[in-house]
């Protein structure tokens, strides 16, 4: 039960090493590069929440890093950058829920994100009146192994006429557009390369709306873990972010792309009604346009 857990923030002066090291260890979103990387999370115009267990005041059972920042963070880059300057918290309008790690497998099958999410939303709205939108910095993780699947299996319409036009040319031939598509994005270098980039910015961004919103596992339910695990909780789709990971599991997983899920507290009990009873997934007009090519 939700009620006889703890909820903590946690900061760099009042933790102790060891709970630190723990979330360093626990980090299962964006690793945390060592103590420096850690501080920068922990700083004035960031956040770090957890339950506890009363019986283990040291050992955390999830935690969610929250970022105070103007505007919906776009990548996750930016937002982890230890040389951007601290803001003034005052004067934000925005919390960024951009990582959630449950810290013990054998709690795995259960859900207390939901709860944390709301409850760190109340408390610092609380504690920050000017904040007027809270919202996820997400990962797609399982848009890749769909779209490869989707590839070998030959889908026809995979990419539209203007899409295959731009893949030939970004690879300076006539090849076919599947394998054209496949070879770019086997290619290593194509984040960093503006040609190839650009080239596969259309489609996967097309794809990705098309994954998300389109297709379904069972009872309807969104395909992608962390997609059904917001819609659940009762946000919508608000805005797909190009080159938002460029880590190497950002482009392994994702394609780079991150979105960011729009928690309408006035809202969110409708939104997870209408989902959780026909499936119906909540989308901005921005996102559902990517569907349209």
């Amino acid at each position: 039960d939700v009620d006889f857990l703890e909820l903590r923030r946690i900061t760099w002066d009042n933790a102790s090493a060891a709970l630190l090291e723990k979330l360093i260890a626990y980090e299962a979103v964006h690793t945390i590069d060592g103590w420096d990387d850690l501080k920068n999370r922990l700083d004035s115009d960031r956040r770090c929440f957890a339950y506890f267990h009363p019986r283990m005041p040291d050992e955390p059972l999830i935690f969610v890093e929250v970022a105070l920042v103007h505007g919906l963070a776009d990548n996750i880059q930016s937002l982890l950058d230890e040389s951007m300057p601290v803001l003034d918290p005052q004067s934000v309008d925005t919390a960024i829920f951009y990582s959630i790690s449950n810290a013990q497998k054998g709690l795995a099958g259960i859900s207390f994100g939901n709860f944390l999410i709301k409850r760190v939303a109340e408390n610092l709205s609380a504690e920050f009146k000017g904040l007027k939108r809270f919202a996820t910095l997400s990962p797609v993780p399982g848009f890749m192994r769909w779209l490869n699947n989707t590839l070998a299996h030959g889908d026809p319409d995979l990419l539209t006429p203007g899409e295959r036009k731009a893949l030939s040319a970004a690879v300076g031939r006539s090849a076919g557009a599947k394998g054209t598509f496949k070879t770019l994005l086997e290619n290593p270098e194509w984040p960093s390369d503006s040609t190839m980039s650009e080239a596969l910015r259309a489609p996967l961004m097309r794809l990705c709306a098309r994954y998300l919103i389109k297709e379904k596992g069972l009872n309807k339910r969104a395909l992608d873990p962390v997609a059904h695990f917001h819609l659940t909780n009762g946000a919508n789709m608000e805005k797909l972010n190009w080159r938002a990971d460029l880590s190497a599991r950002g482009v392994r997983n994702s394609a780079s792309i991150m979105i960011n899920y729009l928690y309408d507290l006035g809202r969110v009990e409708d939104n997870h009604e209408t989902y959780t009873s026909s499936g119906k997934i909540k989308a901005s007009s921005a996102v559902r346009g990517f569907l349209k090519g």
